[in-house]
């Protein structure tokens, strides 16, 4: 259930594109979860960041309905800057509140992974496996390294320079990511390599059509 994120100080319930939930007074344009409680009575995260393979990624307000943020014995409200950086988190489009996005989502999914042998006669279940699998194994086997020109819009990654700076490929340059929006951008060779942080399987969405939402800093 969306709701707006409303504290006096700052929580930790905002998620980077590497999945690291951090405490940021920045706000985000979309709200998530995944699958469960993270946090204790005092609003503070356990150790355990997920407890189901459904991350989803919410819209922040949907028909009037409101949540107390990290509410004790609750499912754990988190934020993102935006659509390309919960999909780089590992977070997919809710079916019940950004049901068209959703559905665009799973149709590019299939379309981009036919070797997952997966149609939409399966539900989102599978998908969703899929989707845990590849964060399970974020930094090691699945971790890939690619040339820019072969990667679509909206797919975040590293360089070997910067390995802790988050970066946003826009198809013509990389904007460095920020909890408050993106920085300027940077003169770039399209033959540079880049190690990819949004799943493989999300960027081969991505690469089938669907375009994720970017946060308005992009524009300015």
């Amino acid at each position: 259930m969306p709701a707006s994120e409303r504290s006096q100080h700052p929580l930790q319930n905002r998620v980077t594109p590497f999945g690291v939930i951090i405490a940021t007074a920045a706000r985000g344009t979309l709200m998530g979860n995944r699958g469960g409680c993270l946090h204790d009575g005092q609003q503070r995260l356990r150790r355990r960041r997920w407890v189901s393979s459904r991350w989803i990624a919410c819209l922040l307000e949907y028909k009037g309905w409101h949540r107390e943020v990290m509410t004790p014995g609750h499912y754990t409200e988190l934020f993102f800057l935006d659509e390309a950086t919960a999909f780089a988190a590992g977070h997919r489009p809710c079916a019940l509140c950004r049901r068209p996005d959703f559905e665009r989502f799973a149709a590019a999914w299939l379309e981009g992974n036919p070797e997952a042998g997966l149609s939409r006669a399966g539900g989102i279940d599978p998908i969703d496996r899929v989707l845990h699998e590849e964060r399970v194994h974020r930094g090691r086997s699945l971790e890939r390294v690619a040339r820019l020109a072969t990667l679509p819009a909206g797919v975040f990654g590293v360089t070997a320079e910067q390995p802790a700076r988050p970066l946003l490929w826009t198809g013509a340059t990389l904007l460095p990511w920020t909890p408050a929006g993106y920085g300027h951008h940077s003169t770039v060779d399209a033959t540079d390599r880049f190690t990819v942080l949004t799943p493989p399987s999300i960027v081969r969405a991505f690469g089938s059509g669907y375009a994720p939402a970017i946060h308005p800093s992009l524009r300015s």
